[in-house]
């Protein structure tokens, strides 16, 4: 608990002394009149808390709770640094402990972040202490607690913990954002592109001089993630909002008077976009989110294929819901308030978001997972080992033409071929005993057989519809099932090749007469009964 204090404090310190260093560079360069030290460290305090997503008040104008996601990154590094360390600190050799050390950091941070938003508070700007506090334990949470995590072990071998199933989720889920997040990266990136006339014309209106430029730089950096946010709602159908009364979809833009910021020359102008862009390239875009629920698909299938073609849909679906509902608090977090004016609602629709993100990568990863594993397994559904087995057992059967032996296998024709020989190859009352004796062992494995001196001929008979194995010296017949003792003329020799002996086998020696008295050897070979 102690470690997890000092690593709060810390990681709060550093960075409350990079954002005040930032603001100290702003206040030399243009200071302004009644903005002391004081206000200095109070502005970096605002700061810090906009990097935890904590909105406030401002005198005069209302809620601002439009906030730079990219300035997140800062106390999230070291938030997960502070979670490593913490875990070395307390010697933690198990995963399970590192939900203790994650919450041992996030309580104290977040007491940190509620103190400064109520030290921070001013007649111009008010945060939220409640939004403090809150999003100061999440953020110290979920990053320390990951940060705990990899200084356990490297990431495939953390993931390897999961099930198959789960894992191959969210492997999906990764995937599908990955191929959003870019494609919103390059629709971005080309639309500022195809404005940057617009882009410099802004930019010299804010005169902001050089170091005011780069500070400005460093601003529209911070709001990158916003932009990548929102592309990707464009792509997604429902687009976002500039204010009150005001959209940009495919489908079209309306917008009003924007603020004198360089990045939102991004923007397309009210009715020009459908005149500028073709056909093909608004099909393109729609089409980006299916796109998605491919790359899902495949991954899911190629992480943890699942012998059912039933259960590949469904699990398809499930991805696409987990990567709606991260693009749903994505887009939440990427808008908010411009004030209470005309900028009330800025951004996309976080629940608009996350429905239409599911439909449309669900059904695409649904389809998609549905195919791939059907190809992968080859066309047709996995046989589990005893259905094989029953498959295999029932052909045999038929091919020995015995009605009664379903399960039997492809030995009751060899047993019936080796009574048939027996009755026929024996003369006089030993050799109908014989053949009463391997009429009935056929009987039993499904040849068929009768008594007496007819038993040879009906296990013949059964061999014939089979199949006939002429016997000569050395050659040995199988005789699976026999649970009779052994005759005196039963002498094991074991075969080679395909043929091999498994342990489970009975050989007779079919020149060995009812007199034979030699005294038998010890086996020479794996024979036994089964």
């Amino acid at each position: 608990m102690v470690s997890g204090a000092v690593a709060a404090v810390a990681a709060a310190l550093a960075g409350l002394a990079v954002l005040t260093l930032l603001v100290l560079i702003g206040w030399i360069a243009a200071p302004h009149a009644g903005l002391g030290l004081t206000g200095v460290l109070r502005t970096a305090a605002m700061l810090w808390l906009i990097g935890h997503h904590v909105g406030f008040a401002l005198h005069g104008a209302g809620r601002i709770g439009m906030l730079p996601l990219g300035l997140v990154l800062l106390p999230g590094a070291l938030l997960w640094r502070a979670g490593r360390w913490v875990v070395r600190a307390g010697g933690i050799i198990h995963l399970r402990h590192v939900v203790s050390a994650a919450l041992a950091l996030a309580v104290p941070y977040a007491l940190v972040a509620w103190a400064l938003a109520l030290a921070s508070r001013s007649a111009q700007a008010a945060p939220s202490a409640a939004q403090a506090l809150i999003c100061g334990f999440l953020l110290a949470l979920v990053a320390g607690g990951l940060g705990g995590a990899r200084a356990l072990a490297p990431w495939p071998q953390l993931t390897a913990l999961l099930q198959d199933r789960p894992r191959s989720v969210i492997v999906g889920m990764v995937g599908a954002l990955a191929v959003l997040a870019v494609a919103g990266a390059v629709l971005a990136g080309a639309s500022l592109a195809t404005h940057l006339g617009q882009y410099d014309t802004l930019s010299e209106s804010l005169a902001p001089g050089a170091i005011g430029s780069v500070l400005l730089l460093v601003t529209q950096l911070a709001y990158v993630p916003n932009a990548i946010v929102w592309a990707i709602s464009f792509t997604l159908g429902p687009g976002f909002a500039f204010g009150n009364g005001t959209v940009v979809a495919p489908t079209g833009a309306a917008l009003g008077q924007l603020p004198a910021f360089p990045l939102l020359a991004a923007l397309p102008q009210s009715g020009a976009m459908h005149t500028a862009a073709p056909a093909w390239l608004t099909v393109a875009v729609l089409a980006l989110p299916y796109l998605a629920g491919i790359a899902a698909g495949l991954l899911l299938v190629r992480a943890a294929p699942t012998p059912s073609w039933e259960a590949a849909p469904v699990w398809g679906l499930v991805c696409g819901v987990a990567a709606g509902a991260v693009l749903g608090v994505l887009a939440a977090f990427s808008g908010g308030p411009l004030g209470n004016g005309r900028l009330a609602a800025v951004g996309p629709s976080g629940w608009q978001v996350a429905l239409v993100a599911a439909l449309e990568i669900g059904i695409a990863s649904a389809i998609t997972a549905g195919i791939a594993n059907w190809i992968r397994l080859g066309g047709r559904p996995r046989l589990g080992r005893l259905g094989a087995v029953a498959v295999a057992g029932a052909g045999s059967a038929g091919a020995a033409g015995a009605d009664a032996a379903a399960g039997a296998g492809a030995g009751a024709g060899g047993a019936g071929a080796g009574a048939g020989d027996a009755g026929a190859g024996a003369a006089g009352a030993p050799a109908a005993g014989a053949g009463a004796g391997a009429g009935a062992s056929a009987a039993r494995t499904g040849a068929g057989a009768g008594s007496g001196g007819s038993a040879g001929a009906g296990a013949g008979s059964g061999a014939a519809e089979g199949q006939t194995v002429p016997m000569g010296a050395g050659q040995v017949v199988p005789v699976p099932g026999q649970t009779t003792p052994l005759p005196d003329h039963a002498v094991p020799i074991p075969r080679s090749g395909p043929d091999a002996d498994d342990g489970h086998t009975i050989y007779v020696d079919p020149w060995a007469g009812d007199g034979d008295t030699t005294p038998l050897r010890g086996p020479r070979g794996p024979a036994a009964l089964p």
